[in-house]
């Protein structure tokens, strides 16, 4: 009987599995970098145990630290969450050879199955080991790991060498393995999985099919359960298939077996050996707690007859700090607040008052509404997030409630190449034409109308703010019956809620506000001084850091007074695990070159300058 768990990983996953620990009893105890110090899993686990340093190598892949903490607090198992070290077969022998209780499969599973190269051998399956153009597009793909990174997709030979070395490099700082290899590109395809759940007298479950086609750089961004539209022919085969895998490597535990899906036809990617994001999706329709089974798995315990039946529909949203109308740039900073209705799960990493840094994957929280069918689970978690409080770094929020608004994802026709099609239209700013003013009488509210030369009863009070990439200029009054601005009426004006009379209308707007940063609803504005400083202004062709992270490379040869090509990759920036290209924004001269690698940068950071040709 296991009594006390370290979970061996950070964030929402880490939260995730002691919240299952502690209700069915069982202490755990958390590992922290210094980053993560006082993270929430951290803080909320029973114990915890520090990591010295806070680069992933250092830290959460360190599986002989992760060892010792276990021991030195007495846990009796650990968990790997997902991510890191939890498909390693060596941490896992590790745990195993230290007297301790693994939560997961058997190391020799791990092995069969963490090479993707060696799983698709496995599955009959071979990787193209030269490229041609008769083979393009093509995928280079991490062999370990996953989550996208170490995945580009080449569709000119011309690209694959720097693909690879790309690939290479974003897999070994993320998984500590550099090796990658190709495959062929399936456009248009859907993405789908089968969860298997199996346990040691024989007994393999699969436990129904999910649809994660929604992506972006091959990172999952929606998820829902069961997938939609697939025949009983076809789901009876990647039901059989997952079965298949699991016990060709006598599988133990929770995992899953990932699909593209074309024409009616499934090819077989990858086994996660490991639980995945998206599980929550498979447990709200099964009614299950994976987690819970896994515990009972390790334990020794026989999964009780055949799976439970499915019930309703589940749909998963991910929420990132991230700015996907600007490449996905990861964004850092304080999370002020976060709150999402009750309505739906929620599983988050942090709270309000939590910072997010470079480190590490910059995921806030997945969002899970289950009901009876498709659609109303759709229209559940849509409403959900726009209705959810978000103080903090930019978040892909909008682009979450319009995706699954879209037309195609309502009549479930959606693939793999979905933002491909869509981003533009996704992302288009839509501010609230009324939320200036709801800001700047909010901010206006107990505030004094005399006192001062512009404070004058008779003239109009000026505030202005930053909203959607343009300035906006709001005017109002102090007037004896309270606040007033033209073609409105102010019915409630406070510091934290603003109501106005719009036509008849009566329209709600909580507001937030955080130094020069205000939340008006789903709007954020950053208020902008009365009389504006001068401000430094960069020469024409800069390249300033688009975010907040690490220079990990520059490109080879790169020297000032080089000609470069528009496009043309000048250098490499790395931030929450993933790699960033910094591009020549137009074809000319390299006239300054200020990055160097290993320099840590801020937003904004001078990094390079490109004169463009006449």
């Amino acid at each position: 009987m296991i009594t006390s768990v370290l979970v061996a990983n950070r964030g929402e996953i880490a939260c995730r599995i002691v919240r299952t620990c502690h209700e069915l009893g069982i202490r755990t105890v958390a590992v922290h970098s210094d980053a993560d110090g006082n993270a929430l899993h951290a803080r909320t686990a029973d114990t915890a145990v520090r990591l010295p340093g806070a680069a992933p190598a250092d830290t959460y892949l360190r599986g002989d630290l992760i060892v010792k903490a276990a021991l030195a607090a007495g846990a009796d198992a650990v968990h790997p969450g997902y991510g890191f070290l939890s498909e390693n077969a060596g941490f896992a022998r590790a745990v195993q050879g230290a007297g301790l209780v693994w939560i997961g499969p058997p190391p020799e599973a791990i092995e069969a199955m963490a090479s993707k190269t060696r799983a698709k051998e496995l599955m009959g399956i071979a990787p193209l080991r030269e490229v041609t153009e008769a083979d393009l597009p093509v995928l280079v793909k991490a062999a370990a790991g996953g989550g996208g990174r170490g995945m580009r997709v080449v569709r000119r030979l011309a690209d694959l060498d720097g693909a690879l070395a790309a690939a290479r490099a974003e897999a070994a700082s993320a998984f500590g393995d550099g090796e990658v290899f190709t495959e062929p590109y399936v456009e248009g395809g859907r993405h789908i999985e089968v969860q298997v759940l199996a346990d040691t007298h024989g007994t393999v479950w699969a436990l129904g099919t999910r649809d994660c086609s929604l992506q972006r750089r091959h990172q999952k961004v929606i998820e829902e359960a069961p997938a939609p539209g697939l025949t009983a022919r076809l789901t009876e085969e990647l039901h059989a298939l997952a079965v298949r895998a699991a016990r060709a490597v006598s599988y133990v535990g929770a995992g899953t077996v990932e699909f593209l899906v074309a024409d009616d036809r499934a090819h077989f990617l990858e086994m996660n050996t490991r639980l995945q994001v998206e599980h929550p999706v498979t447990e709200a329709v099964f009614g299950l707690d994976l987690v819970a089974e896994q515990i009972r798995v390790a334990e020794g315990h026989a999964l009780d007859g055949d799976p439970p039946r499915a019930r309703g529909h589940a749909v998963e949203a991910r929420l990132y700090a991230e700015d996907p109308a600007h490449d996905w740039a990861p964004q850092t900073g304080r999370l002020h607040r976060l709150a999402v209705p009750d309505a739906v799960r929620l599983d988050t990493g942090y709270t309000d008052g939590d910072d997010i840094g470079v480190h590490y994957d910059p995921m806030l929280a997945k969002i899970v509404a289950h009901a009876p069918t498709r659609a109303e689970a759709v229209r559940k978690l849509a409403s959900a997030l726009d209705r959810a409080v978000i103080h903090g770094p930019v978040t892909n929020r909008d682009l979450l409630v319009r995706s699954l608004r879209h037309k195609e994802f309502a009549e479930a026709r959606t693939d793999t190449g979905f933002y491909d099609r869509h981003l533009p239209e996704l992302t288009t700013p839509a501010p609230d034409p009324y939320a200036p003013l709801a800001a700047a009488l909010a901010d206006a509210h107990g505030r004094s109308r005399f006192g001062g030369w512009r404070n004058v009863a008779s003239q109009p009070q000026v505030k202005r703010y930053a909203m959607g990439g343009e300035e906006h200029e709001v005017r109002y009054r102090h007037t004896r019956g309270g606040l007033a601005a033209e073609g409105v009426r102010v019915v409630h004006a406070d510091t934290g809620l603003v109501i106005l009379d719009v036509d008849g209308v009566r329209r709600r707007f909580e507001v937030g506000r955080y130094g020069d940063r205000v939340y008006v609803g789903a709007t954020a504005l950053t208020a902008l001084p009365r009389f504006p400083d001068a401000t430094a202004r960069h020469a024409p062709g800069s390249l300033l850091a688009p975010m907040p992270g690490t220079v990990v490379r520059v490109a080879e040869g790169l020297t000032e007074g080089a000609a470069v090509e528009a496009g043309q990759p000048l250098l490499w920036l790395e931030a929450m695990k993933m790699q960033h290209s910094i591009t020549a924004p137009a074809t000319g001269t390299l006239t300054a070159l200020h990055a160097t690698p290993g320099q840590q940068v801020e937003p904004g950071t001078l990094l390079a300058v490109v004169e463009a040709t006449p």
